[in-house]
Parts: C-alpha cells; structure tokens; sequence
C-alpha cells in the first residue's frame, strides 16, 4: 500500500496540474499502422536525411520500413563522464542493425563541466546551459525522421536539459544512456581535508593538485553523490534507464550489454511493442519517485530546481511543498559523500539502485504502477545487473543491504527524515541539505556578515576577518543577478571556522549542488537579491536564525524601511554578455529557474 503522504502529493500535483497536463497528453498520439510518418516527407526531405547514411541502409529509412532511432549525444572528451560516449553511437547503430532497425545521430549538446569552471567565469554560464540543452535537444529531434530517441547523458545540467528536450516529443518512446563511474581513487574525504588545508594555508598548490588529480583521474563520473550521480538515480528510478544501467562502470562488458538492451528495447517500442513513449514514462506518479529517491540518498540540491522543470515540461507543477511534504515521511536510507565517507562505487556493491526501489516499494513509499522503458512496474528496477555469457540477466535485488554503513533499508534508516529540508521565513523560502550536517550543527543564530560575491567573503577569511559567531551572506548569486553559479569554493572556508569551534552559516540565492558539505547553508534564497527579495537588505549585525531542524529562516530586523542594495552588473566576458537576455526573463529558483519554462507560463 502506497503511504498516504506519497499519495496526497502525487494527487495534489495532479490536481493543480490537470489543465497543463491534459493539454500535453494531447499531443501523445500512437504511432499509426504501416509505415513510419517520415514516410509521408517530401522526396527531397528524405533525400536530405538518408543522403549520407549507408548505402543499405537508406532505402529503409527513407520508406519507414523498420524504427529509426536518433542520438542525442553529449559527448566531449574533455569531461571526464561523457568521454567513453563517443563510442556510444557505433554500438547504438550496430545493436540496431542486429534488431533491423537503424539509427542516426540527430544531434549534440553542450557538455560542460562544473569542476572546470567552479569560481571562475564560466560557471555564470551553468546553470542556462540546461536550457540551452534543452533546446539543442529539441532541434535534433525536430527533423521528423526518428521513431525513438536515445539521450546520452550524465552530469548535472546536461541530463535535465537533454529531458526537458526530449520531453517535447511525447509520443516517442525514449531512452538514456549515461557512461556510468569512474573507479575511486583518494577518498573524498581526504581530498575535503586538503582543500580546507589549502584554504587556511597550510598545504601548498602543488599538493592541491595531487589530491584533486587522484580523486578525479579516469574516465566516468566523479564518483562523490553530486548532481552527476544523483541525475542517474532519478533517470533510473522514473524508468528511463534500463534497470542496473546508472552505476556499472565505463567500457566493461556489463556496460555495452545495457546499452544494447537500451537500444532494441527502443525498437521493439518503436515497432509497437509495448509501445511506451516519454510523455507517458514520465507522469506525476514517476515525477513523486524521483522525488522521493532524491529525499531518500540525500542527492544533489539542485534537483529541487531541475524537477521542477522537467515536471513543467511534461506540464506537471511541482512546488518545493511537494519536497517539504515528501521530505517529512521519507527517511534517509543512503550514506554517500558528503553525507558520509562512502562514494557511489560503494553504494553500488551495497545493493544500489535496485535496493533503494525494493526497500521504497515494500515500505509503499513509490508508486509500482508506472510505465517504464523497460515495461509496465516498477518492480522491474528492483534488479541487480549482471553477464552471463554475453547475456544480460537482472537478479533480484539483495533483500538486505550488503554494506549497513552505506545503505539501509526504509525501516532501519540513518535518520527518520530524509536528507533535504525546505526553510522559510521573513527572509523567503530556501532548501538546506542537513544530511552532510552533524545535528548539532543544524541550527545557528548568529549575527550577518553580508558580502557580495564568493571572492569577496574568501578575502576577508584570508584576511582573518571572520573571528566570531557568523551567518554569512552571499547575495545576489540568483539567476536574474549572474546566472546562479554553484559556490563551492566557499566550503573549505566555511569549513575551517566551523572546525575552529565557531558558530557559522551560509545563507545565499545562489547554489551549492550535491557537494554542499558540512556548514548549514541556506541556499536557492527565493525570492533572490536581484528580484528585490529580502536578502537585499541585510546589512552587517543582522541576527539571523537557519533552523535545518526546524524548518525556518529569519531575521531579527524590520527590513521594510530599509533600502535594498544595487545588484553588480554581470560582466559580457566569457560569453556571459550572450546570456543577458536569459537572466532578464529567467523564472525563480523555486519555479525551475527556467528560460523555456517562464516563456512557456
């Protein structure tokens, strides 16, 4: 039996939803009988799409005899996640062949790394690149020659924004594919301890660098349960992966059996198999298990503004409501950095995915009803990988967790309520990730120490500025103000005064990601700086009150006579001057802080 709060939220989303959403099911049409539509293109229409592929293959592309599938790749070799996809489509195409189908690439996206532009210029650039995906997404699929789509995919914005894409095509059955885990190298732990010792000066760059470059020194993900990772438990959870395909490591046997199966499971839909588009995959039911898979592992904090857009994409209004709901009956199952030493490789051989959805499934805190890409259930997820021979065989997931340490089962959890809060109070609404916080570190009251920008805040710690009890302040890092950057590079700081005995906070409206650590941090401030909210007119003394147990974020002030601070202009280097139409309509963090979703009402 399905929990009631589950239940409650999945019905209030569809309640509030029920215009949008029955407005999108609209455009979910089956496929007709016979042949593909493509057939029905214009002679030069086809000529222009079959023009370069193989010889014995355009004669069947161009008449829709057999399902043609389209790639969507974010492959670069410059990031570290994506590198193995560029072998991606020559398996695709040759596992199609295998099934008589075909495939082609429709297109590719921007893939950017955030560990690249982490305080530095482009990181201003981040968080629109979903957008830009998105609609990148849109444009190599909008050529009407593809019966399904395969999205090859992994890290933060980049699986979000091939999903909101994708889910403008919802009669097409569609899959994703990411490159799975790099292998661990020096603990997160240790490479944490090392940043804070570069940040108070006590190590220099060259053993910086060590530490970052054995930490982050293979192809796959960085293997820490950021928004990379915490992307391919959603993905999987709402049945877009096919089971067991989130964390089996890049260039192995299992890794290409998952993504063959990927592929003739496409044309098998695509065929009219079991016929199981995106736009029906992906409904309030599979929107609320992604959810509640976020809350149980303590995931990445930017999903509670990406699920947000991918929810208005499939025309379904999630609120941060939902998440605080969610987040009070969903307990936290997952110990993986920075919630605990473990990293996602652990988690895996714990049990992974495939335990996380037995245990949510037999405590009733996930819908089983749901359409997948693999089929009707989400039982189906409730599997653990594996070959044998050349065949892919899905066990059934351990009934008991093989690694207590990392993961639990939902009725022995580390903690009775899930690892993302939701604040609110006289200075607005925010999320906090209490999870990586100790307790006895969830709720601080201390005078404000406002700043403006990251490097201002590091040069009054590097200037030992910062000698008491503080709630920093970070404003106007929201997306109107300069396209809402991740801030990590205030961590080790932060962190270093916490270890120092003092009291201290962050409050800001910019983000932090799944790599939040182990200060209290206020963040996704709405409504932000820019957009005249609260946090605009703090000063310096401001007694400021972040309650992560509690649930609230107030100020000891009247700020209503106040004047608000001007917002810093963002400067055009670095292409940030191409975003200022972006910044000027984006939507509030709590609505997705989204282009296409503001555009879109």
């Amino acid at each position: 039996m399905t929990h009631r709060t589950v239940e409650a939220v999945t019905r209030a989303i569809a309640d509030r939803s029920r215009d949008r959403r029955a407005a999108y099911e609209a455009a979910i049409v089956p496929p007709a009988p016979g042949p593909a539509p493509r057939s029905c293109l214009s002679c030069a229409n086809v000529a222009h799409a079959v023009a370069a592929a193989p010889e014995d293959e355009k004669g069947t592309i161009a008449a829709g005899r057999a399902p043609n599938i389209g790639i969507v790749t974010a492959y670069n070799d410059m990031l570290s996640a994506h590198e193995p996809m560029g072998e991606y489509p020559a398996m695709i195409k040759a596992a199609a062949r295998r099934v008589g189908a075909t495939a082609q690439v429709a297109g590719g996206v921007p893939a950017m790394c955030d560990g690249v532009t982490q305080g530095r210029a482009g990181m201003d650039l981040s968080l629109f690149s979903r957008d830009v995906i998105a609609m990148a997404t849109a444009v190599g699929l909008s050529h009407d020659v593809f019966d399904a789509a395969i999205c090859l995919g992994t890290c933060d914005k980049i699986v979000p924004g091939l999903l909101i894409g994708a889910l403008q095509f919802p009669a097409l059955p569609v899959a994703f594919s990411p490159a799975g885990p790099m292998p661990r190298g020096a603990s997160n732990a240790e490479k944490a301890k090392t940043r804070q010792l570069h940040a108070e000066g006590k190590v220099g760059r060259e053993a910086l660098l060590a530490s970052e470059m054995t930490s982050y020194h293979a192809p796959g993900t960085c293997t820490f349960y950021g928004t990379a990772n915490s992307n391919q438990v959603l993905i999987e959870v709402m049945g877009l992966h096919m089971p067991g395909t989130a964390f089996a490591p890049p260039r192995t046997p299992l890794r290409t059996a998952l993504l063959r199966a990927a592929t003739e499971r496409l044309a098998a839909a695509a065929a009219g198999g079991d016929w199981s588009p995106i736009g029906r995959i992906v409904d309030a039911k599979s929107i609320v298990n992604a959810l509640v898979a976020l809350l149980a592992t303590g995931g990445s904090t930017n999903h509670t503004i990406h699920w947000i857009a991918v929810a208005r994409a499939a025309g379904l209004v999630v609120t941060w409501d939902d998440f605080a709901a969610l987040s009070r009956v969903v307990p936290l199952v997952a110990r993986v950095y920075p919630n605990g030493p473990a990293d996602v490789n652990a988690f895996e051989a714990a049990g992974g995915i495939g335990f996380l959805v037995r245990t949510c499934l037999e405590a009733g805190l996930m819908h089983e009803d749901v359409s997948t890409i693999a089929g009707p259930g989400l039982w189906r997820y409730a599997v653990t990988p594996r070959l044998a021979a050349d065949d892919l065989v899905l066990d059934p997931a351990p009934a008991e967790s093989r690694d207590e340490a990392v993961l639990r089962a939902a009725s022995a959890p580390f903690e009775a309520e899930s690892g993302l809060r939701m604040l609110s109070g006289n200075l607005g609404r925010a999320v906090i990730k209490t999870s990586a916080v100790k307790p006895e570190h969830r709720k601080v009251t201390a005078p404000a120490r406002v700043f403006e920008s990251q490097e201002a805040f590091l040069a009054a710690y590097r200037a030992g500025a910062i000698t008491a009890d503080r709630v920093v302040v970070v404003r106007f890092q929201g997306p109107r103000a300069n396209g809402m950057p991740e801030l990590h590079g205030l961590m080790p700081a932060l962190g270093s005064l916490l270890d120092r005995g003092l009291k201290v906070a962050l409050v800001t409206d910019g983000r932090m990601s799944g790599a939040s650590g182990k200060v209290p941090a206020a963040i996704h401030l709405t409504p932000e700086g820019a957009a005249g909210g609260p946090i605009a007119r703090l000063a310096d003394g401001d007694v400021i009150t972040v309650d992560g147990e509690g649930g609230t974020l107030s100020v000891a002030a009247d700020l209503a006579g106040r004047a608000a601070a001007s917002c810093p202009p963002s400067p055009g280097d670095v292409g940030r001057g191409l975003f200022a139409p972006l910044r000027a309509m984006v939507g509030p963090a709590d609505e997705g802080a989204s282009v296409v979703g503001a555009l879109a009402g």
